[in-house]
């Protein structure tokens, strides 16, 4: 089954608009297959063992059929990168029409994040406001930031994974002396098993991501598994990882937040188009086309390879 997925496979190298966690060309594998396109796009660092629950998503997503839906459109939020630029920043924030939500990426230098928050603050005073450090906080770092950001900006809805570790989210929310909301993250994904996590006293929320989490099967079992509300959010894809984000988002019966999954609006050009309406995407077809965006051969063979060797890790 998997050769003749292969045979399908496509590279585009999608130009993004600002820098953002390091990326500025995204580039992604594309599969087609009986239920149409799908993903695999893990980021250039990750090694093969990380990135084979990628292909799993595209796979499923290529050769599955979708489990039920609960609604047709989704409500996102919008997303604001580690930029100071004040226009540039004006111009993400009124790229996300009628978006209520906002996740902000902070955690390198507190300065910066409170002239990100308070511009944020400026143009859209009556959003909701998520932090995501990505980790990058020790225990005391993320007391003390926090504190400052409660102070200064007001009440945040969640912070996104603020330490590495879940035994310091959970030595965080004990010390915490304000409203502390966490989100968690990379302790799922990046763990050897996703289901072994123990949540119990460091999280509030689990972060869903369709491809790091190999599929909407699995993200529905672990969510399942941990009973928690949850908040789906993308890994920075194209479209088409965007658009099976959304066939995940739209499985979940329960869905009490906005979702990650307009980062579409950070890529210059993209593979196909969805857009935002009134704060949500709607579920669709895409029109795919991939013209002027395919990569080098060497770039194709580098991702076939890949492919190829993530499918030997997931033996199929």
């Amino acid at each position: 089954m998997f050769d003749q997925l292969l045979s399908t496979l496509r590279v585009v190298a999608l130009p993004m608009k600002t820098n953002f966690r390091g990326v500025r060309v995204r580039e992604v594998a594309l599969f087609q297959g009986e239920y149409g396109w799908a993903e695999f796009s893990p980021f250039l660092e990750y090694d093969d063992q990380e990135s084979s629950r990628w292909l799993a998503s595209a796979v499923e997503a290529a050769t599955q059929p979708r489990p039920q839906q609960f609604r047709d459109a989704i409500p996102v939020n919008g997303t604001i990168p580690a930029i100071t630029d004040g226009n540039r920043l004006k111009e993400i924030i009124e790229s996300y029409p009628g978006c209520a939500t906002f996740k902000v990426k902070v955690g390198e230098n507190l300065n910066e994040d409170l002239i990100r928050l308070q511009l944020l603050r400026t143009i859209r005073p009556s959003a909701a406001i998520r932090l995501d450090v990505n980790g990058l906080w020790s225990v005391d770092d993320a007391l003390k930031n926090l504190s400052t950001i409660n102070d200064e900006i007001g009440e945040i809805q969640y912070v996104e994974q603020p330490c590495a570790t879940v035994e310091e989210l959970r030595e965080l929310k004990s010390r915490a002396d304000f409203n502390l909301n966490i989100a968690a993250d990379e302790v799922i994904r990046k763990a050897v098993d996703p289901f072994a996590v123990d949540l119990n006293g460091a999280a509030d929320y689990v972060m869903l991501k369709v491809q790091p989490l190999g599929g909407i099967t699995r993200c529905l079992e672990i969510a399942a598994h941990y009973g928690l509300p949850v908040v789906v959010s993308s890994a920075l894809e194209s479209a088409v990882g965007i658009s099976y984000g959304l066939e995940l988002a739209a499985s979940i019966e329960h869905l009490s937040f906005d979702c990650g999954l307009a980062t579409g609006s950070l890529i210059s050009k993209d593979v196909a188009s969805l857009p935002i309406t009134n704060g949500s995407i709607a579920l669709k077809s895409l029109e795919v086309n991939l013209e002027g965006l395919e990569v080098a051969p060497d770039r194709y063979e580098w991702w076939k390879n890949r492919a190829m060797r993530c499918a030997k890790e997931l033996g199929i």
